[in-house]
């Protein structure tokens, strides 16, 4: 699947309009859905051998963030052999009691693996909690960056961020689909 067919694949299937609030408190015309593409098998597969492309080569550990970022995650382990921490929103208060499930995270540098950032909140707050338990965490990777922020608040945290596509050009990939 070339790059365009799979930036066209992912707007046909999750891209929504009418009215959503966002994790962010803002409120959005449009929608991109990332449950229809992660419930696709062919098409999360295809969205992560490109994000494949997108892994440092000093990570020990992928970080999926709950609940988006974690079959994303578990796809890039399969396809990259590394292993697989899956974050929590907050830390359980029984059993365990951890942020991050699947491994020891202190002394572990960790790529936050997520699905859509808008403001890039969660990521800035998960990172902030793996940081405090030892983990060193400089990166994330996302499926769609919306383009509202999330970038920029991304790396005032020290975190730089990678996407695959930027929401503008899945938006693009519509009209250059109709050409």
């Amino acid at each position: 699947m070339t790059r365009q067919e799979l930036a066209a694949a992912i707007f046909k299937t999750s891209h929504l309009t009418g009215s959503f609030r966002l994790r962010s408190g803002q409120f959005s015309d449009h929608y991109f859905d990332k449950y229809r593409f992660e419930s696709d098998p062919q098409l999360l597969k295809q969205i992560c051998l490109g994000m494949r492309e997108l892994i440092p080569a000093d990570v020990d550990m992928l970080a999926g963030l709950e609940l988006g970022g974690v079959p994303i995650a578990t796809v890039l382990s399969q396809l990259t052999g590394l292993p697989t921490l899956f974050v929590r929103k907050a830390a359980k208060e029984y059993g365990t009691c951890q942020i991050a499930e699947g491994g020891s995270i202190d002394g572990a540098r960790l790529l936050i693996v997520e699905d859509v950032i808008t403001s890039g909140g969660q990521v800035q707050l998960s990172a902030a909690e793996l940081r405090e338990r030892g983990a060193v965490v400089t990166d994330a990777i996302c499926t769609i960056d919306r383009e509202q922020g999330g970038r920029e608040k991304l790396s005032s945290a020290g975190i730089h961020l990678q996407a695959l596509f930027l929401a503008s050009e899945l938006e693009d990939s519509q009209a250059d689909s109709r050409e």
